[in-house]
């Protein structure tokens, strides 16, 4: 029997999933969501809704986080600003990153989860492929824990865990099918909603990682290139 809950952010993409397979482990899980103005909004919605059934989560949430995309400063969320094509030698932070955009969903998480008692809060950032944003390494997520033990009451003991933070793509890859996580209902192109495109920094990491995994990925591609 889990008697412990966790909340579990849900992007709809890869690591997510993956790291849903390993929360539902030991813990009952709540899936949360934000929808942020990203151009695959509705797609990763549906990626969301798909992978929850699957494990058959009751409690989700999903959250209007439309400020980011008032914000702006990011190719996910200003039309003006196209996606860059990928480069999986750059190290300079690329145009996807969506500023400070962890520290608000993992915000919204621990005010839900203080709410409806959960001790952990899963997120499946990715420190070595993460594209350089800054708030997907180890020391954001140490901070984080520290700031949430400060700002909640006394008695609440909620920690942030990243399962796969250390992990190689490929890694997460043949993790998630040793767990049968649902891979097939997983989306991670930045730009297109119908086939993913293939070209994206996005697309580039995860089909790299399932050809060095030796793993078909099951999601369609306008362009399948070889990037192992």
């Amino acid at each position: 029997m889990k008697t412990e809950k966790a909340v579990v952010l849900v992007s709809g993409g890869l690591d997510s999933c993956v790291t849903a397979a390993i929360a539902d482990q030991k813990y009952r899980l709540a899936f949360l969501h934000l929808n942020y103005g990203q151009r695959t909004e509705k797609r990763e919605q549906q990626a969301f809704t798909e992978i929850a059934d699957f494990y058959k989560v009751t409690e989700r949430l999903v959250v209007n986080g439309q400020f980011l995309r008032q914000i702006g400063g990011s190719s996910l969320t200003d039309q003006s600003m196209a996606v860059r094509a990928a480069d999986l030698t750059a190290s300079d932070i690329p145009t996807s990153y969506v500023p400070f955009r962890n520290a608000n969903i993992l915000s919204i998480a621990t005010s839900w989860a203080e709410v409806i008692g959960a001790t952990k809060i899963f997120i499946g950032a990715v420190e070595e492929d993460s594209s350089g944003y800054p708030d997907c390494r180890i020391d954001f997520f140490k901070a984080f824990n520290r700031a949430i033990e400060l700002g909640t009451r006394p008695d609440t003991r909620i920690k942030i865990i990243t399962p796969v933070i250390a992990m190689k793509k490929w890694e997460i890859v043949k993790r998630g099918v040793t767990l049968g996580a649902p891979l097939e209902k997983t989306w991670s192109c930045y730009q297109n909603e119908d086939k993913a495109c293939g070209v994206c920094d996005s697309c580039a990491l995860r089909l790299r990682a399932f050809q060095q995994a030796g793993i078909e990925d099951p999601i369609p591609y306008v362009l399948r290139k070889n990037y192992a």
